[in-house]
């Protein structure tokens, strides 16, 4: 879908994946919408653009996990990305009761990823995120003393 504007401006809208978005060239601003669902092939695809016009990527999301490129950015400290926290507490016009409720019915997991915005481990992970990187160590002990 494409809109066009009078002095020559356009607004596209182009599907979620690396292979059909490929060829775009110089684009001022990318907005990708639910970032943290999207395949970071995609991503990887959309830099290249960018470098042309120097554009701006936009990246909106409520978390998905503890993974993927919205993960790593979000958590990277790279100061080049500006972060904006929201949760939906913070919203006027959701109101207390439907955040109670939605509570009840997701559970405190799915309730914290999808309305206070927290990166939570997969309810399906054999192990946390936190006892795997604990594995981890730039510390290296000889195999025999």
């Amino acid at each position: 879908m494409t809109l066009e504007f009078v002095n020559g401006s356009r607004i596209l809208a182009l599907p979620g994946d690396a292979k059909t978005i490929r060829g775009l060239s110089a684009p001022a601003l990318v907005i990708v919408d639910e970032a943290a669902f999207a395949n970071d092939d995609l991503i990887q695809a959309l830099r290249p653009m960018l470098a042309v016009s120097n554009g701006q990527l936009i990246a909106l999301s409520t978390p998905n996990g503890k993974r993927g490129w919205f993960y790593e950015q979000w958590h990277s400290g790279d100061d080049s990305w500006r972060r904006f926290r929201v949760p939906a507490t913070d919203c006027p016009r959701i109101s207390k009761e439907f955040l109670a409720e939605q509570l009840r019915e997701l559970g405190p997991t799915r309730y914290s990823q999808e309305y206070e915005l927290a990166f939570v481990d997969s309810e399906d992970s054999a192990f946390s995120t936190s006892i795997i990187d604990s594995i981890f160590t730039n510390e290296v002990r000889p195999l025999w003393t």
